[in-house]
């Protein structure tokens, strides 16, 4: 009698959304990212790594409240906590918050297909454990040279590239780190977050100073979430541009609103993330569609 092959598990790959500066859309994109990915059919679990604010937590929280007292079925990712109190937690040993953070990871990495992992806004010993176990980082700057400054430094008279600041130190120590013990390195992406909507001379000037950080360094660059309203409104519900449908419908939906899924779309192509697509019950703008992140159910409101 011949034995059955043993099933093997594959880890999830691991998505951490890092920058140094706060305010840069690091919260935003990760929840757009996990709600895209759960509406591809992913099981996606989604780690709030900054443990005062908790603002990922707590808007995954909300949608599970806000679904349930509208009667409406959304998918819902694996929300883990490092503890009873993550504020408490917060103000203890540093590694007592690592040590629990690793326990979580290890559970949430079998359990999921994909793990994203949203991090403070500052240099912890915790937010640097998440960028050593990233297969993918991806950092929102925002359209500004105040941004900037965290992944390079200017020489103030010629304006040009002089060497790479705090946050790229970071990363290179975890691409580092990476390549040393498993022989593969990390993946890095810097989202455009909030380009102004005309070219200006300040902004030709930053997109040359990203271009030539990027090859110094090893990012890519893409493209990411613009200043749109429909964001902030969808927030307080738990709700994002890609739940928008039919049935989904909290707030008006305008023409804005396809701009605002074909930016989560090209965030998510310049990922590179493919997920098996499923259907949605409700049709989206008022007809039947698959979400796919390449599909063009969203061409007319």
């Amino acid at each position: 009698m011949s034995q059955a092959t043993p099933q093997t598990t594959i880890p999830a790959h691991v998505i951490v959304l890092g920058n140094e500066k706060g305010g840069a859309g690091k919260s935003t994109v990760a929840m757009h990212l996990v709600c895209a990915l759960l509406h591809g059919g992913a099981k996606v679990a989604a780690f709030d790594l900054d443990l005062r604010q908790q603002s990922v937590a707590r808007f995954f929280s909300t949608r599970r409240a806000w679904s349930a007292a509208n009667g409406v079925v959304l998918p819902h990712p694996l929300v883990p906590s490092l503890s009873d109190d993550d504020a408490a937690l917060s103000r203890r040993d540093p590694q007592e918050a690592v040590d629990r953070f690793d326990e979580a990871f290890g559970r949430a990495r079998q359990e999921a297909e994909f793990v994203v992992i949203d991090t403070p806004g500052s240099d912890t010993l915790l937010m640097r454990a998440a960028h050593g176990r990233a297969d993918r980082i991806v950092t929102p700057i925002n359209d500004s040279f105040v941004d900037f400054d965290m992944l390079g430094h200017l020489d103030p008279v010629t304006l040009e590239l002089a060497k790479p600041s705090l946050y790229s130190e970071t990363v290179w120590e975890a691409r580092k780190t990476r390549l040393t013990t498993e022989r593969r390195t990390i993946d890095w992406l810097v989202l455009r977050n909030r380009l102004a909507t005309t070219e200006s001379r300040n902004r030709k000037r930053l997109d040359e100073r990203v271009q030539a950080l990027s090859k110094r360094v090893g990012f890519r660059v893409g493209p990411g979430l613009r200043d749109r309203v429909i964001y902030r409104e969808l927030f307080p519900f738990g709700l994002t541009i890609a739940d928008l449908s039919a049935t989904v419908r909290p707030v008006a939906v305008s023409l804005s609103h396809v701009a605002a899924r074909q930016e989560l779309r090209a965030i998510m192509q310049a990922l590179g993330l493919e997920v098996e697509p499923t259907p949605v019950a409700a049709p989206a703008f008022g007809r039947t569609v698959t979400v796919d992140v390449d599909s063009r159910e969203d061409e007319a409101a």
